[in-house]
């Protein structure tokens, strides 16, 4: 479990504060999507679940965030590792070997994965992650995705109670981004893994996401269901979140009394909507 209480961070020499007063409880299992305009903190917000914020990243630090029941104050980044694996935008950053096979391996031998079961965890997660075809491959002459889908085997290998990914995606073409979505949902329904991850794309986030967070830059705009945040139009617009278009189209036939059911997540839920709706059934007015 997640536990944010009233988290205030300033990095030094900041004129503005990165997170403001945010609350937020993920409890185990879940899976949140973190989305908000660019600077609105969604970076500093998985630095804080993971510890980076404040033992790497230093600052103003108010309040308290709990991690599998350790405050993250007072555990550093590498304790909270047993607990919490990171995919970090920075994908370089993050690669420590030059081959993609030592790269995974990396974690699992240095976390104590008995001799055992690292061939089946990293033959999982290279598979899970689309690459087994890179195993033997120099790190250096990857592409920036295949290096992305790589820094992701290397975590989900070591299968975590909780998983914190910054833009996974980022650098992936539409079908390798499903595939990635794929990959986490299977590690949260059939793992139990815990998923946090913040995304651009928020129209495949709100696929596979069971919840949203909504960060402005005044602190945390609205957290609920996807359903339930998808219908707060206004709300969202306000914080400049780039809504589906979907949702908007549901918001639009709301607002003249032609819509009252849950907002679509995608195109096949917008096209049923529209269907209903010209079919004059119990969604819509006649």
């Amino acid at each position: 479990m997640i536990n944010i209480n009233g988290l205030t961070f300033r990095y030094v020499g900041a004129n503005a504060d990165a997170l403001t007063d945010i609350n937020l409880r993920i409890p185990d299992g879940d899976f949140v999507g973190i989305i908000g305009p660019s600077g609105a903190g969604k970076t500093t917000l998985t630095r804080a679940i993971n510890g980076l914020v404040p033992h790497h990243y230093k600052g103003d630090y108010y309040g308290e965030v709990l991690v599998d029941g350790k405050d993250t104050l007072k555990h550093t980044p590498d304790q909270l590792a047993v607990s919490v694996g990171s995919v970090f935008q920075d994908i370089e950053s993050q690669l420590v070997s030059e081959i993609v096979e030592d790269e995974v391996l990396f974690g699992l031998e240095n976390f104590s994965v008995s001799s055992g079961e690292i061939e089946s965890q990293m033959e999982w997660a290279l598979n899970a992650a689309g690459i087994p075809g890179l195993r033997n491959r120099e790190i250096r002459s990857l592409s920036g995705g295949q290096k992305q889908k790589v820094a992701i085997a290397s975590i989900i290998a070591l299968r975590p109670k909780i998983i914190v990914l910054d833009e996974p995606t980022g650098e992936l073409d539409p079908l390798a981004s499903r595939r990635i979505f794929e990959t986490l949902r299977e590690l949260n329904t059939q793992f139990g893994v815990t998923v946090v991850v913040v995304e651009q794309k928020i129209m495949l986030l709100c696929e596979f996401a069971r919840r949203l967070a909504v960060l402005s830059s005044v602190g945390l705009a609205i957290e609920g269901s996807v359903t339930d945040v998808l219908r707060h139009i206004d709300v969202l617009e306000a914080t400049g979140v780039n809504i589906p278009r979907v949702a908007t189209l549901a918001g639009l036939l709301r607002k003249k009394s032609l819509f009252f059911g849950e907002p679509p997540i995608n195109v096949l839920g917008a096209k049923a909507m529209i269907e209903n709706c010209l079919r004059g059934e119990n969604t819509c007015l006649d």
